[in-house]
């Protein structure tokens, strides 16, 4: 089993140049896996995380509901935003400046083969990583992400999760609001949950701005620990 997992940091990235990147790497894996079962071989499967930070965009999953979008596509483009339906799985998020987003492209045969524990270790990254902070987050039953006051009447998401998954091999993964305008939530309803709202890392500090490099050494810290991964830099290809 191969526990390198080859880091990249694409920076600021269009979202759909960043999709079909992700889509190039998974498909390798798997063609690796396909030939290593047709043919025998013993071809050694890689793994990727890459973080990076999207203009303001909007994604829709297989599942989600286009109603979740509270507005149409001439408003969205006055707000400087695009709109992808797309292969993962939940409903509908947003990207955008100031948003640590990370898409670990795994084969979890090098890891585990169990996507509920694989969901629950991303949640748990992100948990301790806002731990570090000060901040007590936690999980939501049935709501895939990490949240603060769960249970109560001021509970709100911080970090939404969305995955897609085949061969156990993963692609697309979590966006973690860190300076985010929290402005462009307004414009749908996110993950399709009403009435709940939603929050950012420098709003529950009281900061004007978060060091963003700060926060992603820390989640890159807890994935290692909980994937028992070496991460190792690699050479951008986009």
């Amino acid at each position: 089993m191969n526990k390198k997992v080859g880091l990249q940091d694409l920076g600021f990235k269009d979202y759909k140049e960043t999709w079909d990147y992700q889509e190039l790497l998974f498909q390798n894996i798997v063609d690796a896996k396909i030939k290593n079962r047709r043919e025998g071989t013993t071809l050694e499967t890689p793994n990727h995380f890459l973080f990076v930070e999207h203009p303001h965009v909007y994604t829709l999953g297989k599942s989600g509901d286009i109603t979740n979008l509270l507005v149409d596509e001439k408003a969205l483009e006055e707000k400087g935003a695009t709109f992808y339906k797309i292969n993962r799985g939940g409903d509908i998020t947003y990207h955008g400046p100031g948003q640590v987003v990370g898409y670990p492209i795994l084969d979890l045969d090098n890891f585990f083969t169990d996507i509920h524990k694989y969901l629950r270790f991303l949640e748990e990254m992100v948990i301790r990583t806002l731990a570090e902070y000060g901040l007590q987050a936690e999980r939501s039953e049935g709501e895939t992400g990490v949240w603060l006051d769960v249970g109560t009447p001021f509970a709100r998401k911080i970090c939404a999760m969305g995955v897609r998954a085949s061969r156990w091999v993963t692609m697309h993964g979590f966006a973690l609001n860190v300076n985010t305008d929290l402005g462009y939530f307004d414009l749908m309803i996110p993950c399709g949950i009403k009435d709940k709202a939603v929050t950012s890392l420098n709003v529950e500090l009281g900061q004007k701005q978060v060091d963003m490099e700060e926060v992603k050494k820390k989640l890159l810290h807890h994935f290692q620990v909980l994937f028992d991964a070496e991460l190792v830099r690699e050479k951008t290809e986009v």
